[in-house]
């Protein structure tokens, strides 16, 4: 008869002690290596932070924060977002050191490295910590899937894809195009553009 060891979990403490130089993530007491994102994934993710900054800061309703920040929702799960957006109704989560609680959007750019993990592992947690509005970004079908939780299960609110324009149920007035999310952050000038 084989007996299984029950594999130890790693705590926010046990974290906590990982080198200030390596992004992990903690995800049910399993550390995980973060490796760097690729190109498409930084300019998405720029291109999405600045609309969505810029509304949030114009409308004064909370703060937006970019990986790599800690996000502590519990004991054995400590994740770093790429985007996050905490209102001024939970401000009180926000710590000198990282996110101690559920952020009210969660913004996941997927790379081929967490692109599994972020549509489940990261999907089941993030809905049974209460955030109320997930969205995936997805830069190989150059489109962002809107979550949002309902009754502890998230429901499609919409699938976005080029040439259409995201809303956000939590954020009333702010859209984001689509095309404009999987561009260059930096407007390229054509190489025939002086001919």
């Amino acid at each position: 008869m084989t007996t299984q060891t029950a594999k130890a979990k790693y705590t926010y403490e046990d974290y906590m002690r990982t080198p200030d130089d390596v992004r992990y993530e903690l995800l049910d007491g399993e550390l995980i290596l973060s490796p760097s994102p690729r190109t498409a994934h930084q300019r998405t993710s720029l291109n999405i932070l600045l609309p969505l900054a810029t509304f949030v800061e114009r409308n004064e309703l909370g703060e937006v924060f970019v990986a790599p920040f800690d996000v502590v929702l519990d004991n054995f799960n400590v994740v770093q977002p790429d985007i996050l957006f905490v209102s001024n109704e939970r401000s009180r989560i926000i710590t000198d050191l990282n996110i101690q609680g559920a952020p009210d959007l969660v913004i996941e750019i997927l790379s081929p490295s967490t692109a599994q993990r972020d549509r489940t592992q990261k999907r089941e947690l993030y809905a049974q910590h209460d955030v109320k509005e997930y969205w995936q970004g997805d830069t190989d079908a150059k489109s962002v899937l809107v979550l949002t939780l309902d009754n502890g299960v998230y429901r499609v609110a919409g699938i976005y894809n080029t040439g259409q324009t995201l809303t956000s149920p939590m954020l009333p007035g702010f859209s984001l195009h689509i095309y404009d999310v999987f561009q260059p952050a930096i407007p390229r000038r054509s190489p025939h553009a002086n001919q």
